[in-house]
Formats: structure tokens, C-alpha cells, sequence
């Protein structure tokens, strides 16, 4: 499939998960990734993955939170691929507490991490997205470009304990709604999709004592109880958790030159609501 032959694109957080899926598709559909990760071995198998199976990808890890991080990526893209088409605003975590005991430093991170890093890359984009534009438009060309930002049902609809990540997550609906309506004029479509219960480290069953996962040297657990995960799955219509692939397509769709005249729209994909 050559969908995507020629473009360029970002995907933060594809070391694992959601993120590595959705680096695979936009690949497998012939675009050339930069992958990120916190850690350099997880961003590495991924570039291993699309390069073994005949794409190209290259590295852009860190922080994506740190403030320096959104011009890194956007010029990694240019300077490495050429070229940026694509975005995927997809890195993120859950740091979950009862309102009470969230701390100033928890409210903060989730922020940091799915709203201002966001909004970082994107205004780092701005000025390619804008000046290639304009010299398409002159030249009799319509080319579009596509973001995606990665919500969360918790955000759009809420949940407790979360009132840090859905307060993120929602900021990212306001962040997609506002610049779909500035970027229009430049043949930039801006998108977003809220995520229900997907099948990851995030969201895996467990007995007895939850995983932890390490961010910034800080453990976190992570996960759910089985019976609390049955009780989720009893409010889903299709009766399961999504797969990572399944979450990835729900994105490669927004990316596909079909989805030209969306924008501006939350995608929710939790598998439908009871």
C-alpha cells in the first residue's frame, strides 16, 4: 500500500504501544517516521520493525515535555526526512489519584505531558506548515497536511480518579478544535481521537499487585484489577478491550487523503459505549 508514499511524519510515544503501532501503519502505507520514546531501545525496535519490513524511520528521543523538545522533532523531520506531512501527538502516561491527595507536581506533569508538549510541537510546525503552504498555493497546488492529537474518553467524558489526565486530554479537544479552524486556510487538517479502553501496559489485567512503569526515575503503577476490567468490558458494546492495531487504524484514517475535507472532529474509538 502506498497511501501515504512520500510523506513524512512524526509520532511521539512509538517506542511501545499505541505509538509503535501507529508508526507501523503510517510506514506500512509508504511515509517515512521519526519515532520517539523516552528511552532509546524501545525506539529502536520500532525503527528495526519498519526498516525490516522496508520503510524508514530515525530517532528523535527525550523528554517530550522538556521545553526545548518541539523544535528538536520538527527539525529532526525536516533535516532527516525532508519533509513534514504528519503529525501524532501520541506520548502520554497516567498519574491517577482521588482529588484530594493530586498533588501540584501530578496536576503538572499531566498538563505538561498531554497539553504543552502538544502544543509545542505544533507551534514549532507552524511556521513549515504556513511558508510551504503558501508557496503551494502560489505554484496552483493543493497539498494537505494532517494532525492527529491523541485524547481519551477520560477527557472528553471524564473519570474518576483522573482528574489531572482527563483535564489534559480535554485541553487537547480545545487545542485540535481551535487550530483547525487557523490552519484551514493552509491545507492542514487537524483531528483528534479519544481512546476507551485499548489493550497496553497502561490498561493490563492483574492479580494481587499492580505493574509499574518508571517515567522521570518515578515508579507508577499502572493497570487494573480483572474484576474491575470485566466491569469495564460489560460497558463496552463490542464486549472487549481495543487492540493497539485497532487504535492505530482509528488514526491511520485521519491520515489518509479520504479524511481531506475532516476537520476539526473528535473520533472516539472505545468500541461503543452500552
Amino acid at each position: 500500500m502506498s497511501e501515504l508514499q512520500g510523506k513524512a511524519a512524526i509520532v511521539t510515544g512509538s517506542g511501545r504501544g499505541i505509538g509503535r503501532s501507529i508508526a507501523i501503519r503510517l510506514a506500512k502505507a509508504g511515509a517515512t517516521v521519526v519515532v520517539n520514546d523516552l528511552d532509546d531501545e524501545p525506539a529502536a525496535e520500532t525503527i528495526d520493525l519498519i526498516v525490516n519490513a522496508g520503510g524508514r524511520a530515525i530517532a528523535c528521543n527525550g523528554d517530550v515535555a522538556a521545553p526545548d523538545f518541539g523544535e528538536r522533532i520538527v527539525d529532526a523531520a525536516l533535516d532527516g526526512l525532508g519533509g513534514l506531512d504528519i503529525i501524532v501527538n501520541n506520548a502520554g502516561y497516567i498519574w491517577n489519584t482521588t482529588i484530594q491527595r493530586n498533588t501540584d507536581e501530578q496536576w503538572q506533569a499531566m498538563l505538561d505531558v498531554h497539553a504543552t508538549a502538544p502544543f509545542r510541537i505544533l507551534r514549532a510546525a507552524s511556521e513549515h506548515f504556513r511558508s510551504t503552504a503558501k508557496r503551494e498555493i502560489a505554484e496552483g497546488k493543493l497539498v494537505q497536511r494532517k494532525v492527529v492529537n491523541i485524547s481519551s474518553v477520560s477527557g472528553v467524558d471524564g473519570s474518576a480518579t483522573q482528574v489531572a489526565y482527563s483535564a489534559g486530554k480535554m485541553a487537547v479537544v480545545g487545542m485540535t478544535k481551535t487550530l483547525s479552524k487557523e490552519w484551514g486556510r493552509y491545507g492542514v487538517n487537524v483531528n483528534a481521537v479519544a481512546f476507551g479502553f485499548i489493550e497496553t501496559r497502561l490498561t493490563q489485567e492483574f492479580e494481587g499487585q499492580p505493574a509499574e512503569i518508571e517515567v522521570h526515575g518515578r515508579q507508577f503503577k499502572v493497570g487494573f484489577p480483572s474484576d474491575m476490567a470485566k466491569v469495564k468490558y460489560e460497558g463496552i458494546s463490542l464486549g472487549r478491550a481495543g487492540r493497539v492495531e485497532e487504535a492505530a487504524g482509528a488514526v491511520y484514517l485521519l491520515c489518509l487523503p479520504e479524511s481531506d475535507f475532516i476537520t476539526g472532529q473528535v473520533l472516539i474509538c472505545d468500541g461503543g459505549k452500552i
